[in-house]
């Protein structure tokens, strides 16, 4: 299965997930410390990767012009269900129906991996940035999805799977407080990433490692990566 269409599968179960207050990390580990790395409100922010618009909803609400996009027809409903006001697109983050340098900034929040084809996906986040443009991407940190879950025993040390450079694909079942949800979602390495910034030709220029302070384990370890790469000014 397309993690596109596992996503669209799991996309009622996420939507109930993701406006839980408090529930999602995005509310302990990511809002504040992901808005801050942004460059403050330009002409246009495309928010690729916006799920059921929670992202695109306080873009907005600090300023930015943004439009959402999703691949989940379910996600873009829920989306424009809870905005009406707001804009937001249907499309593959590797197909984008927007022309070149349409947007000053282009945010990836917590969805690169999560796409099918990610390098072509960043190939086409940095088309759609102006020169001078910037790129504002959170994924799960290399370091957490190449390792075994041991949520029972969380003060043990992190076991890495067999082989850290097996991009496969993975499955994380969660339930808390009488919630369910399934993440379906590919491992890639951290040069993996890079590699795929560096050849759309973007400049990372601040990133952040995220971990828990309170977590026995992610003290130690980051969960996630946020990072923030530009668009040259000028060709070449």
């Amino acid at each position: 299965m397309k993690l596109r269409h596992a996503w669209e599968k799991n996309a009622p179960d996420w939507v109930r997930w993701a406006r839980e207050p408090g529930h999602d990390s995005y509310w302990r580990f990511h809002r504040e410390r992901f808005l801050a790395l942004l460059p403050e409100p330009g002409r246009l922010t495309l928010d690729v990767g916006c799920g059921e618009g929670r992202v695109t909803r306080d873009l907005r609400e600090v300023g930015h012009a943004v439009v959402g996009v999703d691949s989940s027809e379910t996600m873009i409903a829920a989306a424009r269900e809870a905005d009406i006001a707001g804009e937001y697109v249907v499309a593959d983050a590797a197909s984008l129906p927007f022309p070149d340098g349409h947007a000053d900034l282009v945010v990836a929040f917590m969805s690169l991996m999560d796409v099918d084809d990610m390098p072509r996906s960043v190939g086409e986040l940095a088309r759609v940035l102006e020169p001078g443009g910037r790129l504002a991407v959170a994924v799960v940190h290399p370091i957490n999805s190449g390792h075994d879950v041991d949520r029972e025993h969380p003060e043990d040390h992190l076991v890495l799977v067999e082989n850290y450079f097996d991009r496969r694909y993975y499955r994380d079942e969660l339930e808390r407080d009488g919630l369910r949800m399934t993440f379906e979602s590919r491992h890639w390495t951290l040069e993996d990433y890079f590699a795929a910034i560096a050849g759309a030709g973007l400049l990372v220029e601040a990133l952040r490692e995220i971990p828990d302070p309170t977590h026995p384990r992610w003290s130690r370890y980051p969960l996630f990566l946020h990072l923030r790469a530009a668009k040259a000014s000028q060709p070449g």
